[in-house]
């Protein structure tokens, strides 16, 4: 599709075409999305772990904070293009949006709701919301099904795409992307990396929405157990063993990833493939926010990830790459950010 075709048909060039949701539907979304009183102690929203300004994401933190402070086992995944992603969250608990809104809500270490319906009784008591019901639902009156179906239409507003890559592959502009740019496309085509964040002639996703397990779980169980150096106050360092650390702090733990949601050995470890579109704006990387940058990601990846990992995917080898290409292939994924929606 052309440049000029996506902007006549409102599909955002380079993704597939979706429906668009209701716009009275997205705008209570939008509304629910920023409300901190949505959490049980009115301190917590949506966009305080997907925060608009970082992609969606959140670059502070390697793991999000949730209710009073308590650390959070995985990294906030962008909610740029989710209309594009399913299932939802690391694990793939949730098969839609509609599915996926509610639990945060109800999470005892997210928003802290005891129920459904306690978020539905406080809604209620707050006037300014019933115009937005009735106008999106017909009815001023909230329920669980509602808030849900409008939060997912808010997220399906979330798309960003016309990157430089869209508009070189796809929009018919040979300029779009730099040379360096472009080698390093070809480069991640010959190293497989589309084998699983897929590029198709028409649209690209850059992810097969499968799980796999690339290791990065068993390199961060293996560094739990070094000692690491902690920065007590400015200035002030203090190298600490993994038992220290755990009296004073989450010493974390492994994630079994889609094993627990499907109880199968074979996903021990796997999590599902992010998409690289944006992945310039969305650090820390992976799944437990372990990987600070795109590079450290490269050499994650240039290592063969982890081999010691005996059930890691048998695709992952080590690679052989010159200092140019591994410039090249990081140029390529700075090509990938597109036209970001307003908040």
């Amino acid at each position: 599709m052309s440049l000029l075709a996506a902007l006549l048909t409102g599909a955002a060039l380079g993704l597939p075409p979706l429906p668009p949701p209701r716009a009275t539907q997205a705008a209570l979304g939008r509304q629910l999305f920023f409300e901190r009183r949505l959490s049980v102690n009115g301190t917590l929203s949506c966009a305080m772990c997907h925060v608009p300004g970082q992609g969606f994401a959140q670059n502070e933190l390697a793991t999000s904070v949730g209710m009073e402070g308590v650390s959070l086992p995985r990294n906030a995944p962008t909610l740029l293009n989710v209309a594009h992603v399913q299932p939802l969250f690391h694990d793939g608990r949730a098969a839609t949006l509609e599915q996926q809104a509610p639990l945060p809500l109800l999470h005892p270490d997210e928003m802290a709701n005891p129920s459904m319906a306690a978020v539905v009784a406080r809604l209620a008591r707050w006037p300014a919301y019933r115009p937005l019901f009735r106008r999106a639902f017909g009815s001023p009156r909230p329920t669980p099904a509602r808030i849900a179906q409008a939060l997912a239409a808010y997220q399906r507003t979330l798309m960003a795409a016309g990157s430089p890559f869209d508009r070189w592959r796809y929009g018919g502009d040979a300029t779009a992307m730099t040379p360096p740019q472009q080698r390093g496309f070809v480069l991640f085509q010959q190293l497989g990396c589309d084998g699983c964040h897929t590029v198709g002639e028409r649209d690209a996703l850059f992810t097969d929405l499968g799980f796999h397990n690339t290791g990065v779980q068993a390199r961060s169980n293996a560094a739990r157990q070094a000692d690491i150096e902690v920065q007590l106050v400015p200035g002030v360092v203090a190298r600490m063993s993994p038992a220290e650390v755990a009296r004073v702090g989450s010493a974390g733990g492994d994630d079994p990833g889609r094993q627990a949601v499907t109880g199968r050995p074979e996903d021990a470890r796997a999590f599902r493939t992010p998409s690289l579109r944006n992945v310039a704006l969305t650090a820390p990387y992976m799944h437990d926010g372990s990987l600070p940058t795109l590079q450290a990601v490269l050499d994650h990846y240039v290592a063969g990830g982890w081999p010691a990992d005996a059930v890691q995917d048998r695709r992952l080898k080590p690679l052989s790459l010159t200092p140019a290409q591994r410039g090249d292939l990081l140029a390529f994924l700075g090509a990938l950010t597109g036209q970001l929606p307003a908040p």
